[in-house]
C-alpha cells in the first residue's frame, strides 16, 4: 500500500510502498479514504509535537473511510461501516489500524473529505469554549488566527453558543471567510491594532488563543475582569510568557487545552463533544470548510500549504 512515510529522525517524510497492516486485539482497519492534516503534523516532522511516535512511523492524525477487518476479539463497528477516527498518526496511507474505541460512525450525509477535517478541529474548539471556559450566551469571544483550521471553528461554535464573535486573521480574504462563518466583527491583524478594537467594542470575555506571541500579549490587554484565554498552540513559534499579576488585578484565567490529552485520562469528554458535534453537523448547524482537497501524490504541497499559512479552514488529502 502507499503511505506517506517518515523513516527517521531528521529526515524528510516521502511516499512509500509499505505492507498492508493487521488489526490487533481491540482495532479495526480502515480503508482510508480522505485524511486531514493539522499543524501538529509539522511538528511531528520536526519532531516538536509532545505525542510524536517514535520513527519511522506514517503521519496523518485523523482519518476517515470504511472499517476493512476487525481485529481479535473486536466487536464492531462492523466491516463496510463509514467512520471518522482520531488514531494520532498512520493517516496518510492506504490503509491504517486504529483503536475500534475511538472509531465514530458517519452520519450519512457526511462525505469522507467532512469527515476527515472534522473531529480534531471541532472537537478542539468545542472542548475548550464549552468543557473549559463554559462560554455563556451574550458573552464576547475574541478567536485569533479566525480563518485557521481550529480558529475557524471555534467561530463557528462560539456562535452556536450564543457568543458575539470578534475574529482576527491577515488579510480581507481570510477575514472574509471568518465572517462568513458567522463572525460580528473583523480584526486584520496585519494593520490593525487587536487590544483598541477590542476595547472599543468593549472587552473580551473569553479568548481562543492557537497563536501565541505578540497576539496573546495584545488579548490578554484586552480582556474584561474574569476573563477566560484558551491557549490553544502557538502557530506564530512565540510562546509567550504571561505576567501573573496581570491575571491578578482582573481575576484573569488562563487554561491550557489539548484535546488529545483528554482521549488518554477523561475519554468521555471526547465522546459527549463528538456526539454533540455530529448532532449539529447533522441538523446543517456546522459546514466544515475544506480550502484545498489533495491526492495523496501531492501529501509534501498539501503540508506546505499550512507551512506557508495558504490555507483557509482544512487542508484534506484524498485516498481514493
Amino acid at each position: 500500500m502507499r503511505a506517506y512515510h517518515l523513516p527517521a529522525k531528521g529526515a524528510e517524510p516521502l511516499l512509500t510502498d509499505l505492507p498492508r497492516p493487521t488489526p490487533g486485539p481491540g482495532e479495526i482497519r480502515v480503508r482510508i479514504a480522505a485524511c486531514g492534516l493539522n499543524f501538529a503534523d509539522l511538528l511531528m516532522i520536526k519532531g516538536a509535537y509532545q505525542d510524536t511516535p517514535e520513527p519511522p512511523f506514517t503521519l496523518g492524525m485523523e482519518v476517515a473511510g470504511t472499517v476493512d477487518a476487525l481485529g481479535p476479539g473486536t466487536d464492531g463497528p462492523a466491516p463496510g461501516t463509514r467512520i471518522a477516527v482520531f488514531g494520532g498518526q498512520g493517516g496518510l496511507a492506504d490503509y491504517g489500524c486504529f483503536p475500534a474505541a475511538r472509531a465514530v460512525p458517519l452520519p450519512d450525509a457526511m462525505s469522507f473529505a467532512d469527515a476527515a477535517a472534522f473531529q480534531v478541529a471541532y472537537g478542539t474548539s468545542h472542548v475548550a469554549l464549552d468543557h473549559k471556559a463554559r462560554l455563556q450566551p451574550g458573552e464576547t469571544l475574541l478567536v485569533l488566527g479566525a480563518a485557521g483550521g481550529v480558529g475557524l471553528t471555534a467561530v463557528e461554535i462560539g456562535k452556536q453558543m450564543g457568543a458575539r464573535v470578534i475574529a482576527c486573521a491577515r488579510g480581507a480574504d481570510k477575514l472574509a471567510v471568518a465572517q462568513e462563518a458567522g463572525a460580528d466583527h473583523l480584526i486584520d491583524a496585519a494593520t490593525q491594532d487587536i487590544r483598541d478594537v477590542c476595547r472599543a467594542l468593549g472587552g473580551v470575555d473569553v479568548v481562543y488563543d492557537p497563536v501565541g506571541g505578540d497576539q496573546f500579549t495584545a488579548a490578554l490587554r484586552a480582556c474584561n475582569p474574569e476573563a477566560r484565554i484558551l491557549t490553544i498552540g502557538f502557530a506564530s513559534g512565540d510562546v509567550p510568557q504571561i505576567p501573573a499579576n496581570h491575571l491578578l488585578v482582573k481575576n484573569i484565567t488562563v487554561m491550557g487545552l489539548y484535546w488529545g490529552g483528554y482521549l488518554k485520562f477523561r475519554p468521555e469528554v471526547v465522546t459527549q463533544s463528538m456526539a454533540t458535534l455530529f448532532d449539529w453537523y447533522a441538523a446543517g448547524r456546522l459546514r466544515p470548510h475544506v480550502s484545498h482537497l489533495l491526492p495523496l501524490e501531492q501529501a509534501a504541497e498539501a503540508l506546505d500549504l499550512l507551512r506557508l499559512r495558504k490555507s483557509t479552514g482544512k487542508v484534506v488529502v484524498t485516498l481514493t
